[in-house]
């Protein structure tokens, strides 16, 4: 019936499985839950090696890092049923009723269902504040894999990219192929709560490590300005032959727009334009041949 895959790095994911066990068995559907941890080293593992002990569920350790991608390729491979639940370690179910949601799904012959993510209304101490307001303003209504609900034979013929083992923009690639392929994503309002807020910094750093992703599935042709607003925008600039005066505003601006995003006012706009900034500069830098900053 249901297996349920959960790609770990460096967090607790025995809350999840339990939950997950519960209302499994409330619905009384064959289930399993499968946990990959990729390669993180972490001290967790003995919190999450007790999986192991749950009836139906299982908790490996990847010997190399994988990426997310090729990681949660890797547990569908695993997987015994017809039907594959894909959430992030760092996520929890938001109603009691939220597998039983996904099961009358089913049976409607929707082949791709989207739950949605939402964050707790509580605001964050200063330090976490940008990643809390982009994901309350910004991913509350995007379509992700985070929790993902997919027929295993659609999944494996239209795996995640394993070229992309960084952080970044692998959903949009996956996603963008599965609709190429005229296949639709249905969203129901059965959402999971993201719960493990990273820093301001953190976030932006991984931002720019995404958009260095996304220079790479831009250049070899993987995706298109039909799939990415900042493609888009890049786009147009460079008809305009503008990219090399953006790059040139980004570099006297950066560290000025940088104390913005991290402060206790961080602004979307701003963080829109410093990625688009961002994007310009890997881009020309690309062309001449020097390294990303």
């Amino acid at each position: 019936m249901l297996s349920i895959l959960i790609p770990v790095f460096n967090y607790n994911v025995l809350p999840l499985v339990n939950e997950l066990v519960k209302r499994c068995n409330s619905c009384g559907i064959t289930f399993e839950i499968l946990c990959q941890d990729d390669a993180s080293q972490s001290e967790l593992h003995i919190q999450n090696q007790e999986i192991n002990s749950f009836l139906n569920c299982s908790f490996f350790t990847n010997e190399t890092n994988l990426g997310r991608g090729k990681n949660i390729n890797s547990l569908a491979q695993k997987a015994k049923y017809n039907w594959l639940l894909i959430l992030d370690c760092d996520t929890f179910p938001a109603k009691n009723n939220f597998i039983k949601n996904y099961i009358s799904a089913i049976s409607e012959s929707k082949n791709i269902l989207f739950g949605g993510i939402i964050y707790d209304e509580k605001k964050p101490e200063k330090e976490q504040l940008l990643r809390w307001i982009y994901g309350q303003e910004r991913e509350i209504s995007a379509v992700l894999s985070s929790n993902l609900l997919i027929k295993k034979d659609i999944f494996l013929q239209f795996p995640f990219d394993e070229e992309i083992t960084k952080y970044g923009y692998e959903d949009l690639l996956f996603f963008s192929v599965l609709k190429r392929n005229h296949f639709e994503v249905f969203q129901i309002e059965n959402p999971t709560f993201h719960l493990n807020l990273e820093t301001s910094k953190l976030f932006l750093s991984k931002t720019k490590t995404a958009l260095e992703n996304l220079v790479f599935l831009y250049n070899s042709n993987k995706i298109s300005k039909a799939d990415s607003k900042i493609i888009k925008a890049f786009d147009f600039l460079k008809n305009l032959k503008l990219t090399g005066f953006v790059k040139f505003i980004f570099d006297k601006n950066k560290n000025k727009i940088e104390q913005n995003l991290l402060s206790e006012k961080p602004s979307l706009f701003l963080f829109d334009l410093y990625k688009l900034g961002y994007f310009c500069y890997l881009k020309v830098q690309s062309s001449s041949g020097a390294k990303y900053l």
